[in-house]
């Protein structure tokens, strides 16, 4: 983990919620795809937790959606604005895990860790099949991005306007050897469920600390007690205890 100051060099709207931010400085602390960063916003107590969608040695770039009063000020921010982030949070997806047909599954923002996960598994010499899930049509964005690594992903929409009609887990039916997976608990849960091969699940709580201190973001494991932001955001998908 490392603190810094990042400098934002780009804050623009992909859909009517969701944003793009890519903030330059010191990313030396990133090590794996699915790992997060911790950002300060003046006068608010807690930190905001944000996956990384792709970095390279001078920059890195979140996706987030506009849904509280965080992340409204996020997106105001101008270029050039300067913020205090921790770097290099958490622990990533293991790649080495992928075998020869991994398959990527994205719900809405979920998308956003899986993008730099994609870019690592093709520089393995890996090509994932990578679906990603939304509402409906005017909700879906980064494909074009997927598109120009030369991954055609496969959309799905809940309402049957873009892509396969339904939620991720209907368009499943093919062998593969993994699966990632970034999302809400429910897709995750219906992920796993669904799937007959092992897997990883970036797993989404409300945080305080973001490195381990506070116990705040603690969840119950077929192997014990696990702070997401420290032994997660990702877990072994057969290791978790769903709720309910």
């Amino acid at each position: 983990m490392k603190q810094g100051l990042f400098e934002i060099i780009e804050n623009t709207a992909l859909t009517d919620k969701v944003m793009r931010m890519r903030l330059a400085g010191d990313t030396s602390a990133m090590e794996r795809p699915g790992q997060f960063v911790d950002i300060r916003l003046e006068s608010l107590f807690l930190r905001r937790p944000l996956s990384v969608c792709d970095w390279d040695d001078e920059s890195f770039t979140i996706l987030y959606e506009r849904v509280g009063q965080g992340t409204e000020r996020m997106a105001a921010l101008p270029a050039g604005e300067r913020l205090d982030v921790l770097t290099g949070l958490g622990n990533g997806y293991d790649i080495s895990l992928a075998g020869g047909h991994p398959l990527l599954v994205g719900g809405g923002t979920g998308l956003s860790p899986l993008y730099g996960l994609a870019k690592a598994l093709l520089k393995n010499s890996v090509r994932p099949v990578v679906i990603l899930g939304f509402h409906t049509a005017a909700e879906v964005f980064y494909t074009g991005e997927f598109k120009s690594m030369g991954i055609e992903p496969v959309i799905t929409t809940e309402d049957g306007s873009c892509g396969v009609r339904g939620f991720v887990t209907a368009a499943m039916d093919f062998p593969y050897t993994f699966f990632y997976a970034c999302g809400t608990e429910a897709m995750l849960r219906a992920v796993c469920e669904k799937s007959r091969c092992p897997g990883q699940i970036s797993l989404g709580k409300r945080m305080g600390c973001g490195f381990g201190a506070c116990m705040g973001c603690t969840v119950l494991t077929k192997n014990g007690a696990k702070r997401i932001c420290k032994d997660g955001p990702v877990l072994n998908s057969e290791e978790v205890l769903w709720e309910g």
